[in-house]
């Protein structure tokens, strides 16, 4: 069945997928570059500065960021791998596209080395500080099926319960 690219739409918490392990990219196909446009059409419109392939119900090894807004920082990061994390970490609010009205403190290391391919299926390297770093991570985490509700602290935790339970009750597979 092919992929119908112009039906991919966000996915919400507890969607299985968004618990799901992604898959690797085999090649940079154009249908993997249309798939690359619309997630940052989806991000944008949502409004985010991240999206993983798993959170438009994808599981792909694949994500789109741009943290500063800005039109031509956007980017595209197909089979990433994160190294060299940076020693000191931060702590900060996070929130998740997929988990609507949830934020809780986060820490992670405050720079980090990412490599991926590019929509030409190039591969790059860049370091990244700060929410740059921060926003990697995060959809770094959603390829290997972990939410910041698993990061977050226990209070955090307790704080976003009923708001968790309201997403459970009302998610149709």
């Amino acid at each position: 069945m092919a992929l119908r690219i112009e039906q991919l739409r966000l996915m919400y918490y507890p969607a299985p997928i968004l618990r799901s392990k992604a898959q690797a990219v085999e090649a940079v196909t154009d249908e993997v570059r249309r798939v690359g446009v619309r997630m940052l059409e989806i991000m944008h419109e949502a409004p985010g500065v991240g999206l993983a392939g798993p959170q438009v119900g994808l599981g792909w090894r694949m994500f789109v960021a741009n943290p500063t807004g800005e039109a031509g920082d956007d980017r595209v990061f197909i089979n990433p791998v994160l190294r060299d994390p940076s020693r000191e970490t931060v702590e900060r609010e996070e929130g998740c596209l997929s988990l609507p009205d949830i934020g809780g403190v986060i820490r992670r290391p405050s720079a980090i080395v990412i490599e991926a391919l590019d929509l030409d299926g190039k591969r790059f390297e860049m370091r990244g500080e700060d929410l740059e770093a921060r926003v990697w991570q995060h959809e770094f985490d959603h390829l290997e099926g972990v939410l910041i509700i698993d990061r977050m602290t226990e209070i955090d935790r307790l704080a976003n319960k009923k708001v968790l339970r309201e997403l459970e009750e009302e998610y149709e597979d």
